[in-house]
């Protein structure tokens, strides 16, 4: 006759003993349970501000449509498609500045800096393992417009950053179109320990050059470019929250982080 407490086919002789058994499983599967998805959790925050939302202008309303699937896709741009890279390799830091942000003068809606070689090689490392993100901009009045964050690593030599509306990103998936999209040029940073950066803000897009060079500054608050204070260690946490979906990210948080003065 069978153990009256004997549990058939999980092999064990009573409850206490099952609970032990499966002690390491049960562990693994609560924290799988107690993980959140960020974008669920922005979702709702927008949804919140749907109503004030509806008071904004026609065309910061307005979705623009997303990229044509079908259509094949573009070689992406090097610094050489900018710049004669033999000849500005040769001068001096200062000229190399100036022949670059010259070369954008016309341009009204650029975006252009010179970012020093430890700067970006901490931008690149914590961009290659969170390559996604939410930034969160003032709206005119109250509240706030989300903006999807996402890196891509094209080349040997170029780094993509790009800013779409989480809304058309929500809508468009990965066919989404960018707004603003910025473009990281390693070639010269052997020699001279820097790295060119230009962007360009979409002249459809119902952001404007100062928001987005406001997104811009936050990314390098969030991605850990600025000096080692606890400000500066408690939102790269937050961005690693995000990408590991971690509980301990709430837009609350992002928010207050955000629009901290403190650097």
């Amino acid at each position: 006759m069978k153990d009256q407490g004997y549990i058939p086919g999980l092999g064990a002789s009573n409850v206490d003993e099952l609970k032990e058994k499966l002690k390491d499983e049960l562990e693994k599967t609560r924290k799988e349970l107690n993980k959140i998805d960020p974008l669920k959790e922005l979702e709702e925050y927008e949804r919140k501000q749907a109503i004030e939302a509806q008071e904004k202008k026609a065309h910061e309303n307005k979705l623009r449509k997303g990229r044509d699937p079908t259509a094949p896709e573009k070689p992406y741009k090097t610094l050489s498609s900018f710049v004669d890279v033999e000849k500005i390799s040769e001068l001096p830091l200062k000229e190399l500045e100036y022949i670059w942000r010259a070369r954008f003068a016309k341009h009204d809606n650029a975006l252009i800096s010179l970012v020093p070689g430890e700067v970006f090689d901490k931008l690149y490392k914590n961009a290659r393992e969170n390559p996604t993100f939410v930034l969160p901009l003032p709206r005119e009045g109250e509240g706030f417009d989300l903006h999807y964050i996402q890196w891509q690593f094209v080349g040997p030599n170029t780094v993509h950053c790009m800013f779409t509306t989480l809304m058309e990103f929500k809508v468009h998936k990965e066919f989404a179109r960018p707004h603003t999209s910025i473009i990281f040029h390693t070639e010269l940073k052997d020699d001279k320990d820097v790295v060119l950066m230009n962007g360009t803000v979409e002249k459809d897009a119902a952001v404007k050059l100062p928001e987005s060079q406001l997104l811009l500054l936050n990314v390098q608050r969030f991605y850990g470019v600025l000096a080692e204070t606890e400000a500066s260690k408690r939102r790269l946490q937050l961005l690693k929250d995000f990408t590991s979906g971690s509980s301990n990210f709430t837009v609350e948080a992002l928010l207050a982080e955000a629009q901290s003065l403190e650097n």
